[in-house]
Formats: C-alpha cells, structure tokens, sequence
C-alpha cells in the first residue's frame, strides 16, 4: 500500500506551474489598484487645492491673486487654478492632467483630467 504523504511524480512542479501562470495576472491586477490609488490621491488634491483657492479668495481684497497664492502651497502638485466672483460668490476651479505611467497598466490606459469646483461667498475684506 502506497504512503499517503508522498505524492505521485505526475503531480511534482503543479504548484509552480499555477504559480507562474497566476502571477503575471495578479502582478497586473496589483498595479491596477495603485494606479487608481494614484488617481484619487490626485482627485484630492485638486479638491484640496479648489477649496483652498476659493477660501483665500473669498477673504481678499484681490481674489484672483490670492487664490493663485493659495493654490501654490507646498505639498500640492501643480494645478490651474481660475476664479470667478459673482455679486456675492467667488468661485475656484482647480484641474490638473494625471499621467498613468505605472508600468505595464500606464500603456492600457489613458491619461485622466480632473477637476474640482468650490464655490464660497465672499467675505469683507
């Protein structure tokens, strides 16, 4: 009678041959996520940069200069950044372009725009 511990030399390397064909999936799967991690990230700070500029804005004597200003902090990457002041409101726009150049899953998909909008009433200076 055969031992139950040892297996039948047909099934040696079954294991790794799984491995090697499940890996290059789960690699590409992997960088997918962090790729729409990057994205988001980015989607953040375009929200962070939106409200920040139309804050500054809605303060100042010069909205425009002061939302440039704000939107220029340390930390955030570069965005555009336009304001519009109506009767009452200042509105800030902030976009950026973010370029998926992550290995392998940069080349699958497009670059991706982003934009935020904040409006804020203005404040006297």
């Amino acid at each position: 009678m055969p031992s139950a511990t040892r297996s039948e030399p047909r099934d040696r390397g079954q294991a790794t041959l799984e491995l090697a064909l499940c890996l290059p999936l789960l690699c590409l799967l992997v960088l997918g996520i962090v790729q729409v991690v990057v994205v988001v990230r980015a989607q953040l700070v375009v929200e962070l940069a939106a409200r920040d500029a139309a804050r500054a804005a809605s303060v100042a004597a010069d909205p425009a200069a002061a939302a440039r200003r704000a939107a220029s902090a340390p930390g955030l990457r570069a965005v555009d950044v336009r304001v519009s002041a109506s009767a009452g409101d200042v509105t800030a726009s902030a976009s950026t372009l973010v370029t998926t150049d992550l290995p392998l899953v940069g080349a699958l998909l497009p670059d991706v725009g982003l934009r935020a909008e904040v409006t804020m009433a203005r404040e006297p200076p």
